[in-house]
């Protein structure tokens, strides 16, 4: 239970002061590293996380979940996992595996110790130093891949009780892991459930940071019934931006037991100022807040409204995402489409050529009932201001959600027109759009027809 309490703010000029009393390291190719307040990835190109907390270590059989939530857009997945206070130890057989999944379906691996929640106030969590003690253990799982991993020491270190010394605690922690060798990007988290109601993180921020030899660390806040205003979203985010000190959203949700936070504020803010979120979370919640559930029972066709709003709504996943250039080579230049999960189990339709537009179509993953498509729409030899993009399904197929394209269905007939930001193509220019659809026995390529505007 996270717990809204008042606290006096503190000034900024120390944090200022502070941060700039030391400088930011050139970026390196090692893997992820931090610069003025950003986060770069080993290609040097700036990667904004947008992604969802998957919580492993409770359903290990679900390995499945990484392509999905790939399939659905995100770019990174904040895996659960336990150090064996709280939970069944995850080994370093399967945090191995994890890492291939996560490398297998291009998503970034943030991997967190969650015994750690609540230390203080939670009965039988786990310490930081602890915490610490379990990433050596599990060391030479992690060993080469700074490229796609970062290690989230512990989630939520401290409740409400015992805080005052998660500065201290945290530097110490991110020193010990680096003089065990390990030179990934570090996140901490705030104390106060994550909360950081007592601005404890904010406030000492400057100094772990720089207590960090490689000056590589990330901070994350969660944002649940504390930050139930936009004022508040933006004030704390924003001392870090002013500062110039890394910070990302690594939990949220569109409510919760402590209060209603403002998750529009919270994507609209990221998004405008390149702050990076994983919403809480994948499928598993129990105690009450089963809502947070964005899949239902882990079915990517079966979105709740949360998951709804954060795929597929403004400034969500599908909007913003952008694959880590480690997987792509360079950033993408458009609005992405998933990538596929599984190869085509259809060749895409062949476009003929002139003005106007054309459309292919292509099934790039598919299982049991269920199938993800993309259509990408070309310009011909003249640009053009928008685009509907028609077919009709010849076997019962139906499309259940999509993205980067508004769609709508009367019967086997489907209708795809742009959206606000993907109609206007110069001559020869491509844009792509996605759904999830549904099918039963057969799965046939249909016959694509564009109209330009």
């Amino acid at each position: 239970m996270k717990k809204r309490l008042s606290a006096a703010g503190a000034a900024l000029l120390a944090l200022l002061v502070a941060v700039l009393a030391f400088g930011q390291p050139a970026r390196a190719a090692t893997g992820f590293t931090v610069a003025d307040g950003k986060l770069y990835d080993a290609n040097g190109n700036e990667f904004i996380m947008r992604g969802v907390n998957h919580a492993h270590t409770w359903y290990q059989q679900q390995t499945s979940s990484f392509a999905n939530i790939k399939a659905l857009g995100a770019n990174s997945v904040r895996v659960v996992l336990a150090s064996g206070q709280r939970w069944t130890k995850n080994d370093t057989a399967d945090v191995a595996n994890v890492i291939s999944l996560c490398k297998a379906n291009r998503l970034i691996c943030v991997l967190e110790v969650h015994d750690t929640t609540g230390y203080g106030e939670q009965a039988g969590a786990a310490t930081l130093a602890q915490a610490v003690d379990y990433w050596i253990s599990v060391q030479s799982a992690l060993a080469g891949q700074e490229k796609y991993v970062i290690l989230n020491i512990g989630n939520e270190p401290y409740g409400n009780q015992g805080y005052g010394t998660w500065a201290t605690d945290t530097a110490n922690a991110i020193k010990r892991l680096r003089t065990a060798g390990f030179a990934h990007t570090i996140m901490v988290d705030a104390p106060n459930w994550g909360q950081d109601w007592s601005f404890t993180m904010r406030d000492n921020a400057a100094s772990v940071f720089a207590a960090d030899t490689q000056k590589n660390t990330v901070f994350s806040i969660h944002m649940y019934g504390v930050f139930d205003t936009a004022a508040e979203i933006s004030d704390y985010l924003g001392r870090f931006r002013a500062a110039k000190l890394p910070i990302v959203v690594g939990e949220f949700g569109h409510n919760h037991s402590d209060g209603n936070p403002d998750e529009d504020a919270i994507l609209a803010y990221s998004q405008a100022n390149g702050i990076g979120w994983l919403g809480w979370s994948w499928s598993g919640n129990g105690g009450g807040v089963e809502y947070l559930d964005l899949a239902i029972n882990f079915n990517p066709a079966n979105l709740s409204s949360w998951g709804q709003r954060l795929f597929n709504g403004a400034n969500g996943i599908k909007q913003t995402a952008r694959e880590a250039s480690v997987f792509t080579g360079t950033p993408p230049t458009t609005p992405p489409t998933t990538p596929p999960t599984t190869p085509p189990t259809t060749p895409p339709t062949t476009p003929p050529v002139g003005a106007g537009c054309t459309a292919t179509y292509a099934v790039t993953g598919q299982w049991q009932g269920g199938f993800q498509g993309d259509v990408k729409v070309t310009a011909g030899n003249a640009a053009i201001n928008g685009w509907t993009v028609r077919w009709t399904y010849g076997n019962g197929q139906t499309v259940t959600q999509s993205w980067n394209a508004t769609v709508n269905s009367s019967g086997s007939a489907v209708t795809a027109a742009n959206v606000a930001y993907n109609g206007r193509l110069g001559a020869g220019a491509s844009t792509s759009f996605g759904f999830i659809g549904t099918w039963n026995g057969t799965n046939s390529t249909p016959t694509l027809t564009c109209t330009a505007s």
